[in-house]
């Protein structure tokens, strides 16, 4: 497997200044993310204090923004991720579409307002799990029940479904999809919490408990906090130093997730700091392996 210099998640500001500094200093660069940048930024009126950009659209600006990073032979890989595990000298991080390694790590997914479900966390990897491509082959013959944020989760849900006994369908959005066969489609309904139920998993919601072998949750941003085991957060931000380093050697954070003010300008500086640090780690790590 390619072990990539550095591995960039998120296509906002932070991230791609980030992918781009890297680049810049002649590193091999993954880039995990959307392709059409970050809605946050698609989706403002006019900015009016972005350094040489004044009173740009925000279409135009993520226009602008992805240019350069095309222009300097940075692509966008486009694939969710789940988790991101130190191993050591590198880092394993598993995607919905595969896995893939990186000597260091730069976080740039911004802010989620999605807190987990109490129940969640003490049952991730027992039986809860983000991802119904990656562990469809656990559920063979037996039932799940998904939690699903966007209309692209119908994919996932039919590829469990080709496996599994049965499969429950939560939709969290405006569900106008054809899902059927094994598949019951269940709508208007808030998931609450999670616990184990005679050695099962049950979903408590606003209306009724349902029970499964497995639960996934496919939200389409994960908290720090799950993405990463043993990440240290401040409150619902990642803490980093100046350096914008975590606790965890090798593994950056920039842009909204490390905190206020929520700024296209703070976050693209802080992508740049981010990976210069890398940079300087990995001539570190070089170093230490030699």
């Amino acid at each position: 497997m390619e072990r990539y210099d550095v591995a960039v998640i998120g296509t906002g500001p932070a991230g791609l200044e980030a992918a781009i500094t890297a680049k810049v200093r002649n590193k091999s660069v993954l880039l995990l993310g959307g392709k059409g940048s970050s809605d946050k930024v698609a989706k403002a009126h006019t900015i009016q204090n972005y350094l040489g950009l004044p009173n740009v659209s925000g279409a135009d600006m993520a226009k602008a923004f992805l240019n350069h990073a095309t222009s300097m032979g940075v692509e966008i890989t486009e694939d969710k991720v789940n988790a991101v595990y130190s191993m050591g000298g590198y880092f394993a991080i598993q995607c919905h579409n595969g896995d893939y390694e990186a000597s260091s790590v730069i976080i740039a997914a911004g802010m989620t307002a999605m807190k987990p479900f109490p129940g969640e966390m003490e049952n991730l990897g027992r039986g809860v799990s983000y991802c119904a491509t990656c562990d469809a082959a656990l559920y063979k013959g037996r039932t799940a029940t998904i939690v699903a944020y966007s209309a692209e989760d119908e994919e996932e849900a039919e590829f469990l479904a080709e496996r599994a006994e049965h499969v429950t369908y939560l939709p969290q959005y405006e569900y106008n999809g054809t899902l059927g066969n094994n598949i019951t489609v269940i709508k208007d309904v808030k998931p609450a919490s999670i616990e184990m139920a005679d050695g099962k998993f049950a979903l408590n919601t606003d209306g009724e408990t349902y029970t499964a072998d497995g639960i996934f949750i496919l939200r389409t941003q994960i908290a720090p906090s799950q993405l990463v085991p043993g990440l240290e957060m401040d409150g619902n931000h990642v803490k980093v130093n100046r350096s914008m380093a975590t606790n965890i050697k090798g593994l950056y954070a920039c842009g909204d997730i490390t905190g206020t003010p929520y700024q296209y300008i703070k976050a693209a500086g802080e992508g740049n700091v981010a990976a210069l640090s890398a940079v300087s780690y990995l001539t570190e790590l070089k170093k230490a392996q030699q």
